[in-house]
């Protein structure tokens, strides 16, 4: 069975907890942008060295870039018959990235997992985070910040897979395996079965 799926939330959604459940449940690699960037600078290859010239000058890497890197990484085997994306598309721009990819391959999203959280629960889960893990980088201001950027950004994104019919809605609040419990319900109601 194949699965192409993406998972979208808000930061402090949890997404990245979740996504690695259904992915390992349904058997697929979760491409996060993030881990996908941090391998190829690690590894020092052509589009690691062009990601760490534009981090290390403090910019944001471009959404052409950004579809390069996970093209490249859609394309190598384990991703053959499915995969689940956590942080990209971010944007519209990277949609149509994406769309186009997809579509020369004769391959579509068979859904995208849309959790929501509301803004206080992510404030309040990712100022727990910041205090225990010491991330210098969760201030208050700096989430904000992310939520907006998130808000304007990417929740448009939903709009446009909504009119696919695509977009299962998750109650993203509640414990990890009743939160796991909903997305794999959603999943069934598609006739795509994870393992949870």
């Amino acid at each position: 069975m194949t699965a192409r799926l993406l998972i979208v939330g808000p930061q402090g959604s949890g997404k990245g907890t979740q996504g690695v459940r259904v992915g390992e449940a349904l058997g697929i690699p979760v491409v996060s942008t993030g881990d996908v960037f941090r391998a190829n600078v690690s590894q020092g290859t052509e589009l690691g060295l062009q990601v760490k010239s534009i981090i290390d000058a403090g910019s944001l890497v471009p959404d052409e870039l950004t579809s390069a890197v996970v093209r490249d990484r859609l394309s190598q085997p384990d991703a053959a018959e499915g995969f689940l994306l956590d942080g990209y598309p971010r944007n519209l721009a990277q949609v149509l990235h994406l769309d186009e990819f997809l579509e020369g391959r004769d391959e579509k999203l068979d859904a995208v997992i849309a959790l929501v959280v509301p803004r206080e629960e992510s404030l309040s889960r990712l100022t727990a985070r910041a205090a225990e893990q010491g991330r210098a980088d969760d201030t208050e201001a700096a989430i904000a910040t992310r939520l907006e950027i998130y808000e304007r950004e990417t929740a448009p994104i939903l709009d446009v897979y909504g009119t696919r019919g695509i977009v299962d809605e998750i109650d993203g609040v509640g414990g990890l395996d009743e939160i796991t419990a909903r997305i794999s319900a959603a999943l069934e109601a598609r006739g795509l079965r994870p393992a949870l």
